[in-house]
């Protein structure tokens, strides 16, 4: 066993829920490997302002991963924060720096790499997002400023979020940007252009597994659907669409990527990436 002292450096991921969360396993498991005096937890938290006062206060608290529901508020309470991620509205990692949390966000680098990495072409497509929340704004922003898509619709059951995501991407990027609420109606309209899909809402993640956005009849050829949610490893949502022949991407994916870069991020060493990989799938086998 490793031994923890008072020079073990801190990790976490805050959110609410995270008991899902396979971050612990795939941190521990690299930071053992490495031989690093890290330790990674899993933290219930519904007070943000309280959990990133905690980690100034305690000055072994090295690094942070932020999970649903807390990447927008998690902005206001660091020092510094990129260009990129302040127009992005929403982080999903802290670091500390000496004295200062830096934010900065990793999902939307890691869902692009996920969908390059399945050899999925994005310039000239018209894609859809699902959600509006912290991790549909990064993903979103990452498209609509690093590839040539044709168009980006974002649909979203909360009016205020979406409308204040549609604006900012507007005004932020030279992307065409179209946006509505989730219902059936609008949904299948939209699906009837969308080359891409991705699923950035909670739907579909463990415990309640047995539900899609998505009615399968709305799926036509040559689709892609990625799912952003990993825990169920295929998703209902995924699986309705493997089952009309449409090629997939596994949120796993993603998940993978944006943690590399936030292990990097925390401990200044290479994440073992083949090693991170087969500890979540040994995971969500299980």
């Amino acid at each position: 066993m490793r031994t923890i002292d008072c020079d073990t450096q801190l990790c976490a991921v805050i959110g609410n829920p995270v008991g899902h969360s396979l971050s612990p396993a795939i941190h521990n498991a690299a930071f053992e490997h490495l031989n690093l005096n890290f330790v990674y937890l899993a933290c219930p938290v519904n007070d943000v302002k309280g959990a990133l006062a905690g980690m100034r206060a305690l000055k072994n608290f090295k690094g942070m991963s932020i999970t649903i529901p807390h990447k927008i508020e998690a902005m206001k309470y660091v020092d510094e924060v990129s260009d990129t991620d302040r127009r992005i509205g929403a982080i999903n990692t802290v670091i500390r720096q000496e004295d200062k949390l830096i934010g900065l966000g990793t999902d939307g680098t890691g869902a692009l790499k996920a969908l390059t990495d399945n050899g999925i072409e994005t310039d000239g497509k018209n894609i859809l997002i699902l959600g509006a929340g912290g991790a549909a704004r990064a993903i979103a922003f990452t498209l609509a400023e690093h590839t040539r898509l044709k168009e980006l619709t974002i649909l979203n059951i909360n009016a205020a979020r979406l409308k204040k995501l549609a604006s900012d991407l507007k005004t932020g990027t030279n992307a065409v940007i179209k946006s509505g609420p989730i219902d059936n109606r609008v949904l299948k309209k939209e699906m009837e252009k969308a080359d891409i899909i991705i699923n950035c809402t909670p739907t579909g993640m463990y415990p309640k597994t047995d539900v899609s956005l998505i009615p399968p009849e709305f799926f036509r050829p040559e689709q892609v659907v990625f799912d952003i949610v990993y825990t169920p490893f295929e998703t209902r949502l995924l699986a309705d669409a493997k089952s009309r022949g449409l090629k997939v991407v596994y949120g796993v994916e993603m998940f993978i990527n944006q943690a590399a870069l936030q292990f990097e991020g925390f401990t200044g060493k290479k994440a073992p990436i083949e090693l991170m990989r087969r500890v979540v799938m040994e995971h969500l086998k299980q």
